[in-house]
């Protein structure tokens, strides 16, 4: 499972011009699933958006969470990331998970981030979604946690 993590100062996303998620200072998190992960794998990413520390502490570095500034979640869905890109000019997107398991493990992934962080917002899974955002910094990181059995 990859989670592509951005602090931002603000984003949303949109699905038919609707917005269907945004937040105010917090993550943008864009969610791909791969073939083997499940709950474990899920749960391990979880705990490294919420407590990976990206915010800056009273002396300008990184030493807080989003846990610890209580700031946003905003999670999207993005098959893509999971794209094998090592060969040719073609991603190839044989690596992911089917969509019905990558939706299974999205809402999942969702329902556990709500019940333990109040404030997470997202897309709409398989929509085609337009996102918006302001990053901060800007920081950037792509979390990675490998399928656990």
């Amino acid at each position: 499972m990859k989670g592509l993590i951005q602090r931002v100062s603000h984003a949303c996303v949109k699905v038919n011009n609707e917005i269907t998620g945004a937040i105010d200072g917090g993550i943008l998190l864009l969610l791909g699933v791969e073939q083997g992960d499940n709950e474990t794998t899920a749960d391990k990413l979880l705990q490294k958006v919420l407590n990976y520390r990206i915010f800056p502490d009273v002396d300008g570095k990184m030493n807080r969470s989003l846990t610890d500034v209580g700031g946003g979640l905003l999670v999207v869905s993005q098959f893509t990331l999971v794209a094998d890109t090592r060969k040719g000019l073609r991603p190839g997107f044989s690596r992911g998970a089917t969509p019905a398991e990558g939706e299974r493990l999205y809402d999942l992934f969702v329902q556990r981030a709500r019940a333990m962080h109040g404030s997470v917002e997202t897309g709409r899974f398989g929509a085609d979604m337009k996102v918006e955002l302001l990053n901060d910094g800007p920081v950037t990181f792509l979390l990675e946690v490998p399928p656990v059995d």
